[in-house]
């Protein structure tokens, strides 16, 4: 058997499967090239290591941390976004076993008649009763020459990997969703401490005039106007509880939990505002999550262009049987008994009425749209990043000139009551003073708050290594392992695609996307 004519024509095939296994069709991925401003127009350069870190463990409300960490455990949304990951894992699992022979067992086992009065007797010895039993071990493979199940493959693992970042992003809008939710609470609750102190004080107020009234002292107008300025401030009460209630119910929601009440840490006043993090706008396309999601998306379609190009070549399946069958199940795993077979099959589109060719041209249309998503979406990062510090800045000196109107406002008004209770103006005077008081006090505790939530905002735009951190919160272990496995193996294969010859199909010749070149 050394040099049987079987082996010698046998090893060439074997060097043509080997060399053309390595033939992938299509463009290879090359990451864009994006147009990125040179920094931020309000950039702040505090530090960047923040970004890495839990900012919101900086706001040092314990109450919020729990929070934070339930809402991670226990959130709808996330929840989906993992098992949508599971989703795409199984099916990059169940795209990539077509790379591999597929073996299959059976066990058969019938009883079957045979007419009598047919066009054939039976055999000699044998009558119209028989049984029939048989093993079959059967195997199919079909030979990935041109490469169409491995660039499924990689589309594939590029969608699990997208259904990753995006469960991420998830998590980023979650975290900062919260506290967000947290900081407008607190927020109303000191609303609703002014609404309530203004309303006992203008209470008292209607008092005395109530008595100055029966004395004589004060007109019927002046305890009128002392009675709707009391009645303005209560009616802003009932508004704030409503609102407080329904942002109890909208926190209570993200954080998996039926609508209720919140518990409740410190005072806006008393939280520490986090330190601003910083970046050049080129750290975005590896912290943000939403932009590796699209670049993710972009790769997948990069991929089935590829994949559809690859129809226009033969495909080659090997087929093989090996088993057992018997009329009687004693004799079924006897020598006599055995049954083989392996056949090969080759099919070559000749015409398919531009059924591939359209294939190909939609391939090529779905990568067009990841790109430019791709390039939107970063481009909306930018913006949510320049928007996010804008808002901080100016939210922070508008919090200066508004603190420096209240202390004047609360002069005016004790000034105002004085010179009214020595007789040297109206009570107009008071009351447009308190009423100015209320107003701008109320405009600060809503100004201190959007402080807050634009520092939330600016985290959740700039990204960072805190969503792993948070990542690690949801309890999330088996799943993560795979993922970062797959991640691993993708990242291998680009390491090597850049060895890989390329083959042009000969029909329909298409140029590569922008966003990707066809290597030499």
């Amino acid at each position: 058997m050394r040099g049987s004519p079987f082996r010698l024509r046998l090893a060439p095939a074997l060097l043509l499967v080997t060399g053309l296994s390595g033939c992938l069709f299509g463009p290879y991925y090359v990451r864009p090239n994006v147009a990125t401003p040179a920094n931020f127009r309000f950039e702040a350069g505090e530090t960047a290591e923040v970004a890495n870190t839990p900012w919101w463990e900086q706001f040092q409300d314990p109450v919020l941390n729990d929070l934070i960490l339930a809402a991670l455990a226990d959130n709808k949304d996330v929840k989906i976004a993992a098992a949508r990951v599971d989703q795409f894992l199984g099916q990059f699992v169940t795209t990539r076993s077509a790379l591999f022979p597929q073996i299959n067992a059976g066990f058969d086992a019938s009883r079957q008649r045979a007419s009598q009065a047919g066009p054939t007797p039976l055999p000699a010895g044998f009558g119209p009763v028989y049984n029939t039993f048989s093993a079959p071990l059967s195997v199919a493979w079909e030979l990935d020459l041109f490469g169409r199940v491995r660039r499924e493959t990689e589309s594939a693992r590029a969608s699990l990997l997208a259904s990753e970042e995006g469960r991420r992003a998830t998590i980023l809008s979650l975290v900062a969703s919260v506290a967000t939710a947290y900081i407008n609470l607190r927020d109303l609750d000191q609303q609703l401490a002014i609404a309530k102190a203004t309303t006992d004080s203008r209470a008292g107020s209607v008092r005395v005039f109530q008595a100055r009234f029966s004395g004589g002292d004060v007109s019927q107008m002046e305890l009128s106007q002392s009675q709707s300025e009391y009645e303005a401030s209560l009616a802003t009460i009932p508004q704030l509880e409503a609102q407080i209630a329904q942002q109890e119910d909208a926190l209570s929601v993200l954080l998996g939990r039926n609508p209720g009440p919140i518990l409740r840490g410190r005072e806006l006043t008393e939280l520490v505002l986090p330190v601003v993090p910083a970046g050049l706008p080129s750290d975005l396309l590896e912290r943000r999550p939403d932009l590796l999601q699209a670049e993710q998306n972009l790769v997948a379609a990069n991929a089935l262009i590829g994949a559809a190009r690859a129809l226009y070549f033969p495909q080659i399946s090997l087929t093989g049987l090996f088993g057992s069958t018997s009329g009687q199940f004693s004799k079924l795993f006897t020598g006599p008994a055995r049954v083989w077979s392996y056949a090969g099959s080759l099919t070559v589109p000749i015409f398919t009425a531009g059924s591939i060719s359209g294939q190909v041209s939609q391939a090529e249309a779905q990568q067009q749209q990841a790109l430019i998503q791709y390039q939107q979406a970063i481009q909306t990062a930018f913006q949510e990043v320049d928007d996010a510090l804008i808002a901080l800045q100016k939210s922070r000196e508008q919090l200066v000139v508004q603190a420096r109107q209240v202390d004047a406002l609360r002069t005016y008004a004790r000034l105002a009551r004085l010179r009214f209770e020595g007789g040297y103006t109206s009570y107009i005077e008071v009351l447009d003073a308190e009423r100015s008081l209320f107003n701008a006090q109320l405009g600060y505790t809503q100004t201190n708050g959007l402080v807050f939530n634009s520092l939330i905002g600016l985290y959740k735009a700039m990204g960072g290594g805190w969503v792993v951190q948070a990542e690690a919160m949801t309890g999330r272990v088996m799943g993560q392992k795979a993922v970062a496995q797959v991640a691993g193996q993708a990242g291998d294969q680009a390491a090597s695609q850049s060895t890989i010859p390329s083959m042009t199909p000969p029909v329909t010749p298409t140029t590569a996307a922008p966003g990707a070149e066809q290597p030499k």
